[in-house]
């Protein structure tokens, strides 16, 4: 069973935040003014909570409580530091495999994302706080239940992330068609991370410029593109098929 938390009010939120609670989203009525509004204002910037502002219709939607102009949603399942993630893994395992989403915004792509990372072994996924999807019910559903299963680690930025996770001996590959590497050319057997963009952008330049490999899979077909769950998978058993085979 999932748990969806929400928290209305702008006291409320301003505790929330200041309590370090997992805040996925925060939603704010257009318009919104007032001391404490600038302050919940400075700490979504300060924290780089994902917001966005909306008019009152939706708000309304999203709870029958008395809102004051401000709804956030917090994650269902409890996330973990990055670098106590990396630490506990690399202390049990010499081959660890890591999966980063860059600015994934599906929750059901997230979700199926998620199923598959649980199916091939991954220790751990990486999303960023601000501009990632939301950890929901439906990521949840989608997941089948893998999301209580896989640790998830939220960052700052996707880019420090892989400095930190180079730093800590772990090739990053990237997954893109900017690239005249096929994944089948990369080796995948040792301690690595495998970054996934987002549906529309992909990865961004500076991401892609921080990775140790950027590589493609072969499209033979007309269509330019997979969705990015399926694509995904596939970069997930190729790395599972090589670590198989080694």
């Amino acid at each position: 069973m999932y748990k969806e938390t929400q928290v209305y009010g702008i006291r409320a939120i301003l505790e929330a935040i200041k309590s370090k609670e997992s805040i996925d989203k925060i939603f704010i009525q257009r318009g919104l003014k007032g001391e404490l509004y600038h302050e919940l204002e400075g700490l979504i910037r300060k924290n780089h909570i994902s917001s966005s502002y909306v008019p009152i219709e939706k708000l309304n939607r999203l709870t029958n409580n008395n809102h004051q102009g401000v709804v956030a949603t917090i994650s269902p399942i409890t996330l973990v530091n990055l670098e106590k993630l990396v630490e506990n893994i690399l202390a049990v395992k010499e081959t660890p495999l890591f999966l980063l989403l860059d600015q994934l915004s599906d929750v059901r792509n997230f979700g199926a994302i998620i199923r598959t990372a649980e199916c091939t072994g991954v220790d751990g996924i990486i999303i960023q706080k601000k501009g990632a999807a939301p950890i929901t019910g439906d990521t949840i559903k989608t997941s089948a239940g893998a999301a209580y299963k896989v640790p998830i680690a939220k960052v700052d930025h996707i880019k420090d992330a892989i400095f930190y996770l180079q730093a800590s001996g772990i090739t990053v590959i990237s997954a893109s068609e900017k690239t005249n590497s096929s994944i089948y050319d990369i080796p995948l057997h040792g301690a690595i991370a495998i970054v996934m963009g987002s549906e529309d952008k992909g990865i961004s330049p500076s991401v892609l410029k921080a990775s140790d490999h950027v590589a493609k899979l072969p499209l033979l077909g007309e269509i330019e593109s997979l969705n990015v769950s399926v694509a995904c998978a596939v970069f997930l058993y190729e790395a599972v098929r090589q670590r198989l085979k080694a």
